[in-house]
């Protein structure tokens, strides 16, 4: 009887018409989030890199960016345009590492400077892994679709862009093992459900973005893969925790 009284309670609380904190129905509302994501480099080689002529970077077989996990946290400000529209401000600051290994043919010296991790393989190349940190401050505008509530859960839909930049100077920037500049665009989509309780509400989402600028500062780059990479963007995936 106690756990059917439990059961009970919980689902009167979840899918009974109870109630919200009301900041549907206000012009502007606020709350705050936590959020994980995966992040990564979207490489894209040199003409330089396919030119066999060109001994710079003969010795490099691949480049391969790997998606890296990280964190997150801000807060949310929020416009009704409508019950189903709004617009979203989610100011936050990430912590973000981006890892990419160098595979060079196994002749070729341990030379590039940042790289902690050196291994080999039988597959006649050897790989350096490079670890950039950065810690970034995002602005996100993004406009939401919700659909009508259901009981006490709606999905919704999720769009936008977002300006970016770094904290630490592009002087210090200039000391990673790859040299990126400091500001960016995004474009963000993703989809989510907000789930009503009684004095606020719980809204998981899944979150997509990429980057519009190519970030790579080829000039400050050190000269053993400088010629190889032409252009860098950010893309990453993240889960929102969201409380309103």
């Amino acid at each position: 009887m106690f756990f059917g009284m439990s059961f009970s309670g919980s689902a009167q609380g979840l899918f009974g018409l109870t109630s919200t904190s009301g900041s549907d129905d206000r012009l502007l509302s606020y709350g705050f989030f936590l959020a994980g994501h995966t992040a990564t480099y979207q490489i894209k080689y040199s003409e330089a890199f396919f030119d066999p002529t060109n001994t710079a970077n003969n010795q490099i077989y691949s480049i391969y960016p790997k998606y890296t996990p990280g964190f997150s946290l801000g807060f949310t400000g929020i416009l009704r345009f409508h019950d189903q529209v709004n617009l979203l401000f989610t100011p936050k600051i990430a912590f973000y590492e981006y890892r990419t290994d160098i595979n060079y043919y196994a002749s070729v010296v341990d030379n590039v400077p940042g790289n902690d991790n050196s291994t080999g393989n039988n597959l006649g190349y050897r790989t350096e892994e490079l670890v950039n940190e950065a810690t970034m401050v995002e602005l996100p505008l993004l406009f939401k679709y919700r659909s009508q509530r259901f009981n006490n859960t709606r999905m919704y839909f999720i769009g936008g862009g977002s300006y970016q930049f770094r904290t630490k100077s592009q002087d210090e920037a200039n000391l990673d093992p790859i040299v990126t500049r400091g500001q960016d665009f995004t474009i963000e989509m993703g989809m989510g459900f907000e789930i009503y309780f009684k004095y606020f509400k719980f809204a998981p989402e899944i979150r997509f973005s990429h980057g519009l600028n190519n970030i790579y500062y080829a000039e400050k780059t050190p000269a053993e893969i400088r010629d190889a990479i032409s252009s860098i963007k950010r893309k990453g995936i993240t889960i929102y925790l969201n409380f309103q």
